[in-house]
């Protein structure tokens, strides 16, 4: 589904992510893990659209989107949250995920003035893509309440819901789990892997390793920006490379014994 070839990112003379290749399969989950500055979230900017890579390619369903905009990435499919869940604090969870679906609606400043038949369908598609959603990840119950009002458990099924109502094929997940409890974290995984039982492909970036070990089916290790090591989680936590750059031995030698 997503061919990376020789991706290079430079600030100021400072490679971020420096000539990664890889590719993530449909239908699968996969996991983008090292240790923090190690590049996970420019890669992700890159693939997204936010920065234009200095180099390097992005194929995405057999299409070049090397350097296009954020806006025209997520038209073609792919859907990115982020590790803080910006909301309209004073407006509904349901407010907040309309404004998701407004990607695919095509009613412009004549609609509105109008109200047009063409905008009150576009109104009642969004309407129902959020209500959609927000059952989708187990949130229909604070579809009223007040965005500021919600828990942190809770902004991040949002932020799932939001992703979910721009009709993506492509997940970006940066650190889903963060900032929640281990019983949070094990309701989280469940729905990722949802996602994916629903015809959805998820790429995350997480640092709670119990939980990628469970679920990814591929994980890519970077470190200072370069791809240092990628496979099965298996294969993954017993490479000495990974080990000694993030995992720690004590980490890697537990689950060499699993």
């Amino acid at each position: 589904m997503l061919e990376i070839t020789d991706l290079t990112k430079q600030f100021f003379g400072l490679t971020a992510v420096d000539r990664i290749t890889t590719r993530f399969e449909r239908g699968q989950v996969s996991a983008i893990i090292g240790p923090n500055g190690a590049g996970k979230t420019t890669f992700f900017n890159l693939v997204a659209g936010t920065h234009p890579p200095t180099s390097g390619r992005i194929v995405f369903n057999g299409k070049d989107v090397t350097g296009l905009r954020p806006d025209h990435v997520a038209r073609l499919g792919i859907a990115r949250t982020f590790q803080t869940t910006h909301l309209f604090e004073n407006a509904t969870v349901l407010d907040n995920l309309i404004v998701g679906h407004r990607l695919r609606t095509q009613s412009g400043l004549w609609d509105v003035l109008v109200n047009s038949r063409r905008l009150q369908g576009e109104e009642r598609l969004c309407r129902e893509k959020a209500r959609e959603a927000l059952d989708f990840v187990g949130l229909s119950h604070v579809a009223n309440r007040i965005a500021a009002d919600i828990t942190q458990e809770e902004r991040k099924r949002v932020a799932f819901a939001l992703a979910l109502a721009t009709d993506p094929e492509l997940l970006l997940l940066d650190e889903p789990a963060g900032g929640v409890n281990p019983e949070e974290t094990v309701g989280l995984a469940a729905l990722i892997r949802k996602l994916v039982d629903h015809g959805k492909t998820v790429c995350l970036i997480e640092h709670k390793m119990d939980m990628i070990m469970r679920l990814a089916d591929k994980i890519v290790v970077l470190n200072n920006g370069a791809k240092i090591a990628e496979g099965t989680p298996a294969e993954v936590r017993r490479d000495p490379h990974v080990i000694e750059a993030y995992l720690g031995t004590e980490h890697g030698a537990e689950h060499a014994a699993v």
